[in-house]
C-alpha cells in the first residue's frame, strides 16, 4: 500500500521555496555592451533573416504613439543614427521625390498644389496644367479660371488655384519670372509655408533641407530619432543629428520610410531597414 505524501511536508518545503531570495535579485545588473555601426549592422542582418513578425495589439500601440509624443523615449546614440542612414543609403542611394515636374517653377506650383493632398492625386492634375502653363508668364495668363478647371480634383482647389496665379505675378514683377533660391523669398509668395520653401530648396537646388510632413513628423516622434511637438521642432532636431553626408537625401528617405512602411495604422515594422534601431515601445517585434 502506497503511503501517502505528507501535507506537513510539502508546505514547510513550499514556505522554505517562498522564503528564499531570488537570485535575480542578487545578481549584478551587466552593463551592456556599446553598439557600435558594426555591431548593429551584423545583429540586424541575422534578426532581418531568421525573425518572424508578431504584431503587437492596436491597444499597445496607441499607448506607445502617446508616451512617443510626450518625448518619453530613449535617445538615439551617434552610432545608431550613422547606422539607421546608411541602411537608407544602401537600399535607395539616389531618393527622388514623387511629385512629377518639369522644372524649379512647377515643381513649385505641384507643392503647392500638395498641401492637404496626396502626390498621386496632383500628378493626375498637372500634366494637364503644366502642358498649358509651365512658366509663371503662362500661368499667369491662363488666369484664375482656367487653373480652378485644370486643378478641380484637387482638394482647396479654389484657394490653390487663386494662390498659383498670385505667386505666379509675384515672381514675374519681383524675380524676373525665376523661382528663388532662398527661404525668405520663397516664404514670401503667395501659398507658400516653411515645407514647401523646404522642398523647393532641396529637389530645385540642391539644398540640405528636411521639410517635415505627416510622415516625417510621425517617423521622427516615433522612432525617437526626432522628437518634437511642432514640425519645426522635430525638423530643427533632424538638422542636428542627421549627419552632414546624409542631409541632403535625408528628406526623400524619412519621407518614403513614412509613407510606405512606418505607416499611421499599421506599420510595416516587419519591413523596416531600422527595426532593431526604433526606439518605439509599442513596434512590430521580430521573434526567432
Amino acid at each position: 500500500m502506497a503511503r501517502k505524501t505528507s501535507g506537513r511536508k510539502t508546505s514547510r518545503k513550499s514556505a522554505a521555496r517562498r522564503a528564499a531570495p531570488r537570485r535575480a535579485g542578487r545578481r549584478k545588473a551587466r552593463k551592456l555592451p556599446r553598439r557600435t555601426a558594426q555591431g548593429l549592422r551584423k545583429a540586424a542582418t541575422s534578426k532581418r533573416l531568421s525573425g518572424k513578425a508578431v504584431v503587437k495589439a492596436p491597444r499597445k500601440q496607441l499607448a506607445a504613439d502617446q508616451k512617443a509624443a510626450a518625448g518619453e523615449m530613449p535617445q538615439w546614440t551617434t552610432a545608431e543614427i550613422e547606422e539607421a542612414f546608411r541602411r537608407f543609403a544602401a537600399a535607395k542611394p539616389h531618393p527622388e521625390g514623387e511629385l512629377k515636374h518639369i522644372n524649379p517653377f512647377t515643381l513649385l506650383v505641384a507643392v503647392v498644389l500638395s498641401a492637404q493632398a496626396t502626390d498621386a492625386g496632383v500628378n493626375k492634375a498637372t500634366p494637364a496644367l503644366f502642358a498649358a502653363a509651365d512658366t509663371p508668364a503662362k500661368m499667369a495668363a491662363l488666369g484664375e479660371a482656367r487653373v480652378q478647371e485644370l486643378i478641380k480634383t484637387i482638394g482647396l482647389f479654389r484657394t490653390k488655384a487663386k494662390n498659383v496665379v498670385a505667386l505666379s505675378q509675384k515672381l514675374i514683377e519681383e524675380h524676373g519670372g525665376e523661382v528663388p533660391n532662398t527661404r525668405e523669398a520663397l516664404e514670401e509668395l503667395p501659398g507658400v509655408g516653411r515645407k514647401t520653401a523646404n522642398v523647393v530648396l532641396n529637389i530645385a537646388f540642391g539644398e540640405p533641407t528636411i521639410a517635415v510632413d505627416t510622415h516625417i513628423f510621425r517617423v521622427g516622434n516615433r522612432t525617437g530619432l526626432a522628437t518634437g511637438k511642432t514640425p519645426l521642432e522635430v525638423e530643427l532636431k533632424l538638422d542636428q543629428v542627421v549627419p552632414d553626408q546624409y542631409k541632403r537625401h535625408a528628406h526623400h528617405w524619412l519621407i518614403l520610410h513614412g509613407r510606405y512602411v512606418c505607416v499611421a495604422r499599421r506599420p510595416l515594422c516587419e519591413k523596416c531597414l531600422i527595426n532593431d534601431l526604433c526606439k518605439w515601445p509599442g513596434k512590430t517585434v521580430l521573434t526567432s
